[in-house]
């Protein structure tokens, strides 16, 4: 969590002073459409780190901005929607006047409770004035199944009641989630999960921008900005979100998961935290490998495969390299093809098969990952002669690679080949190379080979690999 930076000394403190320096009450809709605004007419990025969206699911969402609707994201798990639901923080005002010691951030123009606006009134210009980082204007839930109305909306707090309040004191309230982020940004994670008759208490927080606690007349007029995440398959399938609350959203926004390859490729490089250099190439397969899992028959796609599959990948790859080059004391620990291969135990859970599957999720995966190796390699390698690699394992030799195979031994088992400078280029490793990135080439090249069935592989007890012979 980012910490907040200390409030700038030249902020008015008073109405007064407030009132004096020309600034004007806007609302949280009318402040995000004025700064997506702003941002759209100087073309600044608007939700910086988001990837694979800019031409689909953004223009939806700075639509709906703009219009100043509540909005629903629809997509399966893992394609970033709290991600960009956390990205509209960056188009609240860097910071914004509130009563100071106001429970529900009310501006110093529009009281909203009963006790600031009699103490507007008793201190007239003189009302301090405190100011709230946009970080702090956004409150977020998870919808759990024990969630209550007195966690979004509120309830009687029998603290204050016995103090001495009477009961019909709005004083009494202990305000939930939902007001306590008023002027600001509330989202509500995974919207179906939350109970029925929980859904009913935010129908007035959308139509008529208020709450009701209890039997309370009491009518707080609401500034917020309401947001909430859900599966498609929950959504309109099994009706879990009942349909007035369904009405009231005004945008209905779907996301999906990368597009193309290449935007695949560049969130797992933008996400994942690599402990060891992982080749361009391997990544490449990862994310095929993604792609491929993602679209096959044996997975239930109801449930969908997340980035976070991809980016896992990427992590445990380089977890791989980083391990061998501990145990054989290598300094630069290079991602080879053949770490890839663990991935296919360690990430099973993440992924949802059918029922008819039960068995053979190691077998559907590992078939999976070959042909993502298969379709890189014939991507970036087709059309170079390869004979040279061929031509070593022709007369009954043989190259021994494996996870615990260092790149010297591989190096000094190979030598000199014909041909290794243009696929160390091909796979953008030919500017000056390291003996880990040559190493990583090689066992690359091999290993298409191997699959385009133009060399022989085995495994061994021990658990390498051994091509040729």
């Amino acid at each position: 969590m980012t910490q907040t930076p200390d409030q700038p000394l030249d902020l008015p403190r008073t109405v007064g002073e407030l009132r004096a320096s020309g600034h004007r009450f806007r609302t949280v809709k009318e402040e995000l459409r004025e700064n997506l605004l702003a941002k759209l007419r100087a073309g600044e990025p608007r939700f910086p780190g988001i990837v694979g969206y800019d031409d689909t699911v953004l223009p939806e969402l700075e639509r709906a901005i703009l219009a100043g609707h509540d909005v629903v994201l629809l997509g399966e798990r893992g394609q970033g929607k709290t991600r960009v639901i956390r990205g509209l923080i960056s188009l609240l005002d860097e910071w914004t006047p509130v009563i100071a010691g106001s429970e529900l951030n009310e501006h110093p123009f529009e009281p909203v409770t009963p006790a600031s606006r009699r103490l507007a009134s008793e201190a007239g210009d003189a009302l301090p004035v405190d100011w709230l980082h946009r970080s702090m204007r956004y409150g977020e839930k998870l919808a759990t199944p024990d969630t209550s109305v007195g966690d979004l909306i509120g309830d009687v707090d029998p603290i204050r009641v016995a103090q001495g309040r009477t009961l019909g004191d709005p004083e009494t309230i202990h305000f939930g989630l939902v007001p306590r982020t008023n002027r600001g940004i509330f989202a509500v994670n995974e919207l179906p999960d939350l109970a029925e008759r929980i859904q009913v208490s935010l129908l007035n927080v959308l139509e008529e921008r208020d709450i009701q606690v209890r039997g309370y007349q009491l009518r707080l007029p609401l500034d917020v900005l309401l947001v909430a995440s859900a599966n498609p398959e929950d959504y309109t399938n099994r009706g879990r979100i009942i349909t007035p609350l369904k009405d009231r959203f005004g945008a209905e926004i779907r996301t999906h998961y990368p597009l193309d390859l290449e935007l695949e490729i560049d969130l797992v490089r933008q996400e994942a935290q690599l402990v060891a250099q992982v080749p361009e190439h391997v990544l490449e397969v990862l994310a095929r490998f993604t792609r491929a899992v993602r679209e096959s028959p044996s997975v239930d796609q109801r449930s969908g495969v997340s980035a976070r599959f991809a980016i896992a990948a990427a992590e445990t790859v380089a977890a791989s390299a980083l391990r061998r080059a501990g145990m054989l004391g290598e300094e630069r620990p290079v991602a080879r093809i053949g770490d890839t291969v663990s991935v296919t135990s360690t990430l099973r859970g993440k992924v949802e098969f059918d029922s008819g599957e039960e068995g053979r999720e190691i077998e559907i995966l590992a078939h999976l990952l070959r042909t993502a190796t298969a379709e890189a390699f014939r991507g970036r390698l087709a059309g170079l002669d390869l004979s040279g690699f061929t031509d070593l394992v022709a007369e009954g030799q043989v190259i021994e690679t494996g996870e615990l195979a260092g790149a010297d031994e591989i190096l000094r088992q190979v030598g000199t080949v014909p041909g290794l400078a243009k696929v160390l280029e091909r796979l953008g490793l030919g500017d000056a190379p390291s003996r880990g990135e040559a190493a990583a080439g090689i066992e690359f090249a091999l290993e298409g080979l191997h699959l385009t069935r133009r060399l022989s592989k085995d495994l061994t007890e021990d658990g390498r690999t051994v091509y040729g012979g």
